[in-house]
């Protein structure tokens, strides 16, 4: 008596060779993995040394754009050594305060708006109140200190005078 059983699987057999080819892929692709992976990794480090190095760095542009209004302060200082003409000194200061301003400006810094507005606690601060006739409660009549603004975040509060009720 013979029984039909199903031939096993010989490892020399025609399947052999598609066994083979499946761990040949399977190494190919672990090793395209790896790689990949290694590659994101120097990605990583590399980005994160270009942040830090930008981070550090990154003030010059400003710092650039405020040397020559230094060097022009310097040369007043220098210039009031020499002289005792008091108007040309007040003017050579009035026409680098406006340099300084132009330059803040191009670097997205804005002055807040204070005399004859209306006393907003979320870009004034409050140093004092006093009585002014004919002018509404709550309205700023001085400015002790000017505030600024760089695009929408307040760098420094403007200090002011804020005319009280009667």
């Amino acid at each position: 008596m013979t029984t039909d059983m199903p031939a096993e699987p010989d490892d020399a057999g025609p399947d052999a060779g598609g066994i083979e080819a499946l761990r040949a892929e399977l190494a190919e692709a672990n090793d395209r993995t790896l790689r990949t992976q290694a590659e994101l990794e120097n990605f990583r480090k590399r980005s994160r040394r270009e942040y830090e190095e930008a981070q550090r760095y990154r003030e010059i542009d400003l710092l650039r754009d405020l040397l020559p209004v230094l060097d022009n302060v310097l040369r007043a200082v220098e210039a009031a050594d020499k002289s005792t003409d008091v108007e040309s000194l007040r003017s050579g200061f009035r026409m680098t305060a406006q340099q300084i301003e132009k330059l803040l400006g191009s670097h997205g810094c804005q002055t807040i708006e204070t005399d004859g507005t209306a006393f907003d606690p979320t870009v004034h601060d409050a140093i004092l109140q006093q009585d002014v006739p004919g002018v509404a409660a709550g309205t700023v009549v001085g400015t002790a200190s000017r505030g600024y603004r760089l695009h929408d975040r307040v760098v420094r509060p403007a200090q002011v005078i804020v005319a009280k009720g009667g």
